[in-house]
């Protein structure tokens, strides 16, 4: 298995343990907060360059 499938499976398997033991709402917040907070957190050129890459090359 592949990093990137292992990286997607932990995610998956995270996602159903906060459906499981947190009302929807909150899991919701939590899986869109975290990428979000993330994201905030780069400088501008960063972002930049974020936006600039294909979904594809992010990995490299």
């Amino acid at each position: 298995m592949s990093k990137n499938a292992k990286i997607a499976a932990g995610g998956v398997a995270a996602g159903l343990l906060l459906l499981i033991w947190l009302p929807w709402w909150a899991a919701l917040l939590i899986v869109v907060g975290i990428p979000t907070a993330a994201y905030l957190t780069l400088d501008p050129s960063q972002r930049r360059r974020l936006r600039r890459i294909s979904r594809k090359e992010l990995g490299r």
